[in-house]
């Protein structure tokens, strides 16, 4: 089976643009549901709501992968997982290094759809001595002082860094001179890397501040409505159809 050291993804020679490459895991996720329940072919518009986006971007970016469905049929669903699998490297394997196991880390390597998804864990990575040896997902940390070696005998081209922030600049420059070209980076810092090196940040601290910022807002408009609601209604204006034939209002207004 390849690895990911001598096979890359074809995406980026079939000028795919970045926002597509971005969606194609979450209409792989949509369409993995479907093929699990055994639906045959789906529409795009169908598609496109359980994948979260409109039907005439999902449309158009599958036009990238020369894949334009079948007029009052739709899409077939076991193909499109294998299409969208192959352009994003998925029908490889691809082994990949955790470095930091603390609670994250140790999360990470305990996660089961690494294996489904076409990844494989080779190591697990730890710079405490205390942690050399201990199983963990049924894997042995080995010591950071191995990292290099790890990283060639395993043909090793994406780490993941879960350490603390302080750690990550120095884990991520070695795991690039050894030879790593993609990083999913979970440290709470921005890593500085060469040309060549793709480089993918998760910071859940800054989600949660983007669902506070929402929430805020959402509170904002409902105390403006409330506001809205309570307050007495403005005087109506007097106008020329109110008054009597020499201008005085009449005693009584009409009908």
């Amino acid at each position: 089976m390849a690895t990911g050291r001598t096979h890359r993804p074809a995406t980026r020679s079939r000028g795919i643009p970045e926002a597509t490459v971005a969606r194609l895991p979450l209409y792989l996720r949509a369409l993995t549901a479907l093929s699990e329940r055994s639906v045959p072919t789906v529409s795009s518009e169908e598609l496109a709501a359980a994948a979260g986006v409109n039907s005439a971007k999902l449309r158009k970016d599958f036009s990238y992968l020369g894949s334009y469905g079948t007029r009052g049929v739709g899409y077939d669903v076991e193909y499109l997982v294998y299409q969208i699998s192959r352009e994003l490297g998925l029908t490889q394997d691809w082994p990949v290094v955790i470095v930091g196991i603390g609670n994250l880390g140790a999360a990470l390597a305990n996660y089961g759809g690494f294996a489904s998804r076409g990844f494989r864990v080779a190591a697990l990575i730890d710079a405490d001595p205390a942690m050399a040896g201990k199983p963990v997902a049924g894997i042995p940390v080995q010591h950071t002082d191995e990292l290099e070696s790890i990283i060639t005998d395993n043909g090793v081209s994406i780490g993941v860094i879960a350490t603390p922030a302080g750690a990550a600049q120095q884990v991520c420059d070695r795991l690039v001179a050894a030879g790593v070209t993609s990083i999913l980076n979970f440290a709470p810092t921005v890593l500085t890397v060469p040309d060549g090196v793709d480089v993918r940040k998760v910071d859940l601290s800054i989600e949660l501040q983007i669902l506070a910022f929402h929430e805020q807002r959402k509170a904002g408009e409902e105390a403006t409505a409330e506001r809205a609601a309570a307050a007495p209604a403005a005087p109506r204006k007097q106008t020329a159809a109110d008054q009597g034939p020499d201008g005085d209002v009449p005693a009584v207004m009409p009908a």
